[in-house]
């Protein structure tokens, strides 16, 4: 039993893995992953691929590697990577950065977000405003900031926000509105009037908006629209993004964050004595993959709405309540009429492995103690994996119900 004060306490305190008696608890992701491994089960819970992205993009690193690209690279990234993003930016959604001041290269999406949270808020005075439920780093990091969470809730069935519930979150100590859109773990993409109304709480009380936008070649309804693209944004948004999700790379973690220069220049006096810089040889190669033809990005989309519908699909099957996600990896289902007298999703995710042979995450995994009961008969799928395996988990989930 760990009894060492520190700031770890208020980490794994956000993170609901520190239990009143100081035990620190291991996550259920590594729970439910050893169930897999031990059942011989699909694993549909930890939401990264099982294939390889583009070839060029891994041929590029190989020959970044060979080509001596093996040294630190600069504090900010390696210029072809920034010049790639804002390229990137500037190709999808006509926003203009100057490479050399507004854009940061980092060790994936979660130190952006963490080096951020931390760069920009200023103890308990500050709050985030967060939609719940959330990605797990994001209460852990801002524990670490000593700031205050404030959650709005995405309700069962279609897990959109509701205006109300935005409008009450935000108030004078909003210091950020933190935004995951496509969102994990629900797949939802957030309505225009969401945005505009992110954006419009966000100036009357003079707040940052921080946007994590991983999955944002992974909308398969519709397009992906970047908070900063709204007028009014850009001056106050940050944006986050990585090569992980959009090139089957997870791995590597290359991310970024750009925004207004004076921002970013606060994210990086933290970040340089974080990891201080990361991950050279991919540096070129995810720059590489920002460049590929609109082929590919369309691709990408198209095999995920594919798999999305036949996991869909096998989850109907087996008699649960699906909400259709419009974009990310995620399916929700709702298991709560299936559930044995006393049983919630965890255990429901804890035997399925065994039962099904197919693993999963309740989730409760992602949202606040006090609001475990809300989500309690939810179930989160990740449809990442090869279509021949998402086509077999549907079959396993389907056969369930016979």
């Amino acid at each position: 039993m760990l009894h060492i004060p520190g700031a770890w306490q208020r980490a794994a305190r956000g993170a609901g893995l520190l239990s009143p008696d100081g035990t620190l608890a291991a996550t259920i992701f590594a729970e439910i992953t050893a169930a897999a491994v031990r059942h011989d089960a699909i694993n549909l819970g930890q939401g990264f691929p099982d294939e390889d992205g583009p070839a060029e993009v891994l041929a590029a690193a190989v020959d970044a590697i060979r080509s001596g690209v093996n040294q630190y690279p600069p504090g900010r990234g390696m210029p072809v990577l920034r010049e790639a993003v804002a390229d990137h930016q500037h190709r999808f959604y006509g926003i203009d950065l100057d490479p050399e001041r507004q854009i940061l290269i980092t060790a994936g999406a979660t130190e952006a977000l963490t080096a951020t949270l931390l760069a920009l808020l200023d103890g308990p005075d500050d709050e985030v405003v967060v939609f719940e439920p959330y990605y797990d780093s994001y209460a852990a990091a801002i524990a670490l900031a000593g700031a205050r969470l404030v959650p709005v809730p995405l309700r069962w069935p279609d897990l959109e926000p509701d205006l109300a519930d935005l409008r009450a979150a935000v108030g004078e100590r909003t210091r950020i509105i933190l935004v995951n859109d496509p969102h994990n773990p629900t797949g939802t993409v957030f309505s225009a009037e969401v945005r505009a109304e992110i954006v419009r709480l966000a100036a009357h009380h003079d707040a940052l908006i921080v946007t994590d936008e991983v999955y944002e070649h992974l909308v398969i309804d519709g397009t992906h629209t970047p908070i900063a693209t709204l007028p009014g944004a850009a001056e106050r948004t940050l944006t986050i993004s990585s090569g992980g999700k959009t090139f089957r790379t997870t791995g590597w973690k290359v991310g970024w964050v750009s925004g207004p220069a004076d921002l970013v220049d606060a994210v990086l006096a933290v970040k340089q004595y974080l990891t201080y810089v990361n991950g050279a040889p991919f540096q070129p190669a995810i720059a590489v993959g920002l460049g590929l033809p609109d082929a590919y990005f369309d691709d990408l989309a198209a095999t995920q709405r594919e798999r999305r519908d036949l996991l869909g699909e096998g989850l109907i099957a087996a008699g649960f309540d699906v909400s259709t996600p419009a974009g990310s990896y995620f399916t929700v289902a709702n298991v709560g009429p299936l559930l044995d007298a006393g049983e919630d999703a965890a255990g429901f995710c804890r035997t399925l492995p065994e039962r099904v042979g197919v693993a999963a995450i309740p989730l409760t995994a992602f949202v606040s103690e006090d609001h475990r009961a809300d989500y309690a008969g939810l179930v989160r799928f990740a449809a990442c994996k090869r279509t021949d395996v998402i086509a077999e988990a549907a079959r396993r989930l389907a056969a369930s119900a016979r």
